[in-house]
């Protein structure tokens, strides 16, 4: 066994010890990491780049497209980065960084996804250094931009014998969640710096199993977010939605479940040109339709809400949410649903829908 495999062998060794229960990586304690504040004032572009003094963070884009026969097609793309200790390097053999990696592809004809894993401190995975032209990679999984800022960019993967490059850019300011960036989980103290941009313009070359090239088109969103411990020992996992409505406006809305159902909501409601408004519990109804079950192969399967209904009372508008392709499963080492979806009620509209802590 060579040096490199002998360290992935160990970063999966350091994965499976802390994810025993799946999420509950996410739920430990923060002890001895940079913990979230309120009133921190995010820098651009420095907040785009890694914050190995916290325990984890992520880079997260997700798109709906469309052929020229108008039909559906998703893809989602995310660098998922972890301190294994607070204290130690972060770069060379001797890093304490691991980074995770998902995407997928969703056609009409299926859905495809598959995950990578790569250690720190050794060119395999990372994010770009300051005053360099942003980039965020895991092998040949490429987020590159032209400048400092993530957008405008180009974003390369492959999966299998399917390939997806895409040009992203945007024009509408970053919207901060939460507190100007600071996103409360829970009542015990549970944070992130949390940002995101909803109105990404996407033009896409999508190559098939066949060697077929076919010219796509949508809308993307784009979520920042780093931690040290994002989610309350009680909060078993959530359901997130961005959602793409047709005159324009954006809509966040996340779930946070509790064990004794009494969940923690938050969102935001952003304008065509960017401009944000954060939403409390108060402000947002949400309700999950019947679940259904999905068969995942070797006699394995899920049950999960794939229709819901969600409200902004103050604002007299509510909206059904329905997955367009039922079976968006991620059988990762966190395993999550995952995929596009269908909006119609006060306003029409098409978005991306998160599934998350579901047996």
């Amino acid at each position: 066994m060579n040096i490199r495999l002998i360290g992935v062998a160990l970063l999966f060794a350091a994965l499976e010890a802390s994810a025993q229960d799946v999420y509950q990586v996410l739920r430990a304690s923060g002890d001895g990491f940079e913990q979230v504040t309120p009133g921190r004032a995010l820098s651009f572009p420095e907040d785009h780049l890694a914050h190995p003094e916290f325990r984890i963070e992520w880079w997260y884009l997700t798109a709906n497209l469309t052929d020229d026969q108008g039909r559906d097609y998703g893809m989602h793309w995310t660098l998922f980065r972890q301190s294994l200790r607070p204290d130690g390097a972060t770069e060379g053999w001797s890093s304490n960084q691991v980074w995770m990696a998902h995407a997928s592809i969703t056609t009409p004809e299926g859905h495809v996804f598959e995950e990578r894993f790569a250690r720190g401190g050794i060119g395999q995975a990372g994010v770009s250094n300051q005053n360099e032209p942003f980039n965020a990679w895991l092998d040949d999984w490429q987020w590159q931009a032209e400048g400092l800022e993530p957008l405008p960019a180009t974003v390369d993967f492959s999966i299998g014998e399917q390939a997806l490059n895409l040009r992203l850019d945007a024009s509408t300011p970053w919207v901060l969640q939460g507190d100007r960036g600071y996103s409360q989980k829970s009542a015990a103290g549970q944070a992130s710096y949390y940002y995101s941009q909803p109105h990404i313009q996407v033009e896409a070359d999508y190559t098939n199993d066949q060697g077929d090239v076919i010219v796509l088109s949508g809308v993307g969103w784009m979520d920042r977010e780093w931690s040290s411990q994002p989610l309350a020992p009680d909060q078993l996992g959530w359901d997130w939605f961005s959602l793409h409505l047709d005159d324009g406006h954006a809509l966040m809305v996340y779930r946070l479940r509790r064990e004794d159902g009494n969940h923690d909501l938050s969102g935001s409601w952003v304008t065509p040109e960017g401009t944000s408004t954060s939403l409390g519990a108060d402000q947002i109804g949400i309700q999950a339709a019947a679940p259904v079950s999905l068969q995942l192969g070797n006699a394995r399967g899920v049950t999960l809400p794939l229709t819901w209904r969600i409200a902004l009372p103050e604002k007299s508008l509510s909206w059904e949410v329905e997955a367009i392709y039922p079976n968006q499963w991620l059988d990762t080492q966190f395993p999550y649903w995952e995929g596009p979806v269908r909006v119609s009620g006060s306003t029409g509209g098409i978005g991306y829908m998160e599934l998350t802590g579901y047996e």
